[in-house]
């Protein structure tokens, strides 16, 4: 009996290792993590370039319709975000160009297309004034970028 009781044990015990770790486990190991902390003030860092080269297009380009501004403004502000993500923030993730870029882009569409629902909102809907609905649209969509290219586009 001592042997099946044993056999049991040993069995749950080989279980609970497998089981999934929770959500909230993971993300608190991450919290704690100070090299995340330094990655996302990179990240910001970056993201702060990004954010003043997207808004200085985006007024130049006001002439062509917010929208068609934002859609030019989006691209040059993505360029340099990528280069400078891949050879800083995450330099120790390198990975293949292509695929990264893919990712990355995919994550970057993923971002503009929700800041040109944020533009539709203030700018169409509300009559706010376009510089500033570019500016809070770009802040509302940088946690969705972060997580997405630390989690997917520049992952191990």
């Amino acid at each position: 009996m001592t042997g099946a009781a044993d056999r049991r044990t040993l069995s749950a015990a080989s279980c609970a290792s497998l089981a999934p770790v929770s959500v909230s486990s993971r993300t608190t190991a991450a919290l704690r993590r100070r090299a995340n902390w330094v990655q996302l003030a990179q990240f910001g860092a970056v993201g702060v370039t990004g954010y003043v080269i997207n808004l200085l297009v985006f007024t130049a380009l006001l002439g062509w319709g917010a929208h068609i501004a934002a859609a030019i403004s989006f691209v040059v502000a993505a360029a340099s975000n990528y280069w400078w993500n891949r050879h800083w923030t995450f330099a120790h993730q390198q990975g293949n160009f292509g695929a990264q870029g893919a990712r990355f882009l995919v994550v970057s569409l993923l971002a503009f297309a929700v800041n040109q629902l944020w533009l539709v909102l203030f700018i169409d809907v509300l009559d706010w004034r376009k510089v500033l609905s570019q500016a809070i649209a770009i802040v509302l969509v940088t946690p969705l970028n972060f997580l997405g290219n630390k989690l997917w586009s520049f992952r191990k």
